[in-house]
């Protein structure tokens, strides 16, 4: 993940102050452990001023509303009580190339801060801290005691004290390009490293892209760069210096990520918030999406390992069972031939009744004939009352396997996150799991997910819907569920009488919907399309043929007490899906 590197942050306090000073505080909302989320009322539209202390996503920019659900957070209340109604006049950073900014609020502009919030983006020590005016800490997003610090304890009532200062050289536009090359091949080495090392202000991802521009190998060895080599090198360098100190930036992404320096450009941006917000949202759902899969896996894998062993001891115990009716044939054998049976005897050969094939009986030496028959007899009446008692109880196991297969096979159609759709599809799984008691609910949420997390609706808002969207050869609408509560959605809620349903026969899939209007009549094209399509969302995926029963959506039910995504269907149709067709054509 990209650094928020000091060049990033002073872009962005510029266009803060720019487009978001003064502003009233209306709202204070904490999405996470890590990023809380203040409301700003300006002349224009409220924006939301997102500010995280994340590890590896340290961050301060315009983000997006934060959802509709209650905020248990602590810390969050406590700034809204110090802070509400209050105005946000000043963003500053406390020392020249440092990342701690100093966010200052005060009743009205012009007037003396009555308030400091202290945003030190500092990697892995990050933080977040609330000053009265003498800079007295009245609360912390992180508590640091003597014992984790000896050096700079960060606990409520004491003074704020700043970080450390850095060690490093301080870069300057006035500085020539002898000593600067002179500090930075003072000790030979790669270039990336010695230009971290020399100066304050830099970053991995800063250096990459200077060297990437300035076409330098990162791991150049400075006594091996060329007298023309460091010339571009400085030239990059005091454009980047320039861009600092007029504040003039060029926010856009690139192949590696983003920039603000219009270096290495891929597409331009609308603005650096918009940038910002996007990138790192982005990139702690992909965190938090294989977080969530991988642990999803591994949940239902190991319930279906316990079921199907469950339900081979079921069907071993049924196919003992089914020794019932030979244990009261050999019962009866003996009543019948009571009169071949001797003193003593292990066993007894006696004629089969219908075919007079020989049928060996293992007897009880100590117990006589009758007695040997009536251990038969209760022996099958045990084995008979096995098979009543195991049936439903395979049956139920089969149909817990049945749905947990289900879910697996939407678990996996969700190989990547590419959208934030997609890591709401998972999470939807997730609570799916919960709500049927497979899983428990901690009511811990992954960390950092602020997309995700404003996706969550309460539960008196309507569902977000965000199925799959494909269109046929001839213009029709096909609509595929990601999980089994799109299933139930898009099967009993959004199908009309026009529609068609699909869905791969007796395997685990995604319902598949398509759309028709009234009198719409689909070519043989779109028929076979949306039978891809339905092969392709269900476990036959790898198959190259696989069959696919399509219906009206009216004779599709869902059984009484049945799991999300089960449904029963009649009056089917098959056709053969071909999903490698689709594989073939997202291919090319």
């Amino acid at each position: 993940m990209q650094t928020f590197d000091f060049t990033t942050l002073t872009a962005v306090c510029s266009d803060i102050r720019a487009h978001w000073l003064p502003a009233r505080i209306e709202q204070v909302y904490q999405r996470n452990s890590y990023t809380i989320a203040i409301a700003l009322r300006t002349l224009k539209p409220r924006g939301w001023l997102e500010i995280s202390w994340h590890p590896q996503a340290a961050r301060l920019h315009i983000g997006e509303p934060p959802p509709r659900t209650p905020d248990t957070f602590t810390f969050s209340q406590q700034l809204l009580h110090q802070l509400g109604g209050l105005a946000l006049v000043g963003l500053e950073t406390i020392a020249p190339w440092e990342r701690v900014v100093d966010l200052q609020f005060a009743r009205r502009p012009g007037e003396s801060a009555l308030y400091h919030l202290y945003v030190e983006i500092m990697g892995k020590y990050s933080n977040v801290i609330l000053t009265d005016a003498h800079n007295s800490i009245i609360t912390v997003a992180h508590q640091v005691n003597q014992k984790q610090s000896s050096v700079r304890p960060i606990l409520t009532g004491q003074p704020y004290e700043t970080p450390p200062s850095l060690t490093a050289a301080i870069p300057s536009l006035s500085e020539s390009q002898e000593r600067w090359q002179e500090r930075v091949s003072l000790v030979p080495g790669a270039i990336k490293r010695q230009l971290l090392k020399t100066y304050r202000g830099v970053s991995p991802s800063l250096i990459q892209s200077m060297l990437l521009v300035s076409d330098i190998d990162p791991e150049s060895s400075t006594d091996t760069l060329k007298p023309d080599d460091w010339q571009r090198l400085f030239h990059h360098w005091q454009e980047w210096l320039h861009s600092v100190e007029s504040q003039k930036f060029e926010p856009a992404w690139t192949q590696q990520g983003y920039t603000v320096l219009g270096w290495g450009i891929l597409k331009s941006a609308k603005d650096i918030q918009e940038l910002l917000n996007r990138y790192y949202t982005d990139q702690l759902n992909q965190q938090i999406f294989s977080q969530l899969r991988h642990q999803l896996s591994q949940k239902l894998n190991n319930i279906l390992e316990k079921l199907r062993l469950k339900a081979a001891n079921f069907e071993q115990r049924l196919q003992q069972s089914e020794k019932a009716d030979e244990y009261r044939q050999k019962a009866d054998l003996l009543m019948a031939h009571l009169h071949e049976w001797l003193l003593g005897m292990k066993e007894i050969i006696l004629p089969d009744f219908e075919t007079g094939k020989p049928i060996n009986i293992s007897l009880e030496p100590d117990k006589n004939a009758v007695q040997n028959a009536q251990g038969l007899y209760k022996q099958h009446q045990k084995l008979k009352r096995a098979r009543t008692a195991v049936e439903p109880l395979l049956a139920e196991v089969k149909a817990e396997i049945e749905y947990l297969e289900q879910v697996e096979a939407a678990i996996s159609q969700i190989e990547n996150y590419t959208t934030a759709e997609d890591l709401q599809a998972l999470e939807e799984i997730r609570e799916e799991l919960i709500g049927q008691q497979y899983l428990e609910d901690s009511g811990v949420r992954p960390l950092g997910g602020s997309l995700s997390e404003q996706r969550r609706r309460s539960s008196t808002e309507a569902p977000t819907i965000n199925f799959y969207s494909y269109r046929t050869p001839s213009g029709f609408e096909v609509l595929i569920g990601r999980n089994n509560r799109q299933n139930d959605q898009l099967t009993f809620r959004v199908a009309n009488d026009y529609d068609l349903w699909f869905h791969a026969q007796e395997i685990p899939g995604s319902h598949v919907l398509l759309r028709l209007e009234p009198g719409a009549v689909p070519e043989e094209t779109d028929l076979q399309y949306t039978a891809n399509l339905a092969a392709y969302y269900s476990r036959g995926r790898q198959s190259d043929q696989v069959p696919v029963v399509y219906t009206q959506p009216k004779h599709v039910y869902k059984p009484k007490g049945a799991k999300p995504g089960i449904a029963i269907y009649k009056q089917e149709r098959i056709i053969w899906g071909q999903p490698q067709s689709l594989v073939l054509n997202s291919a090319s």
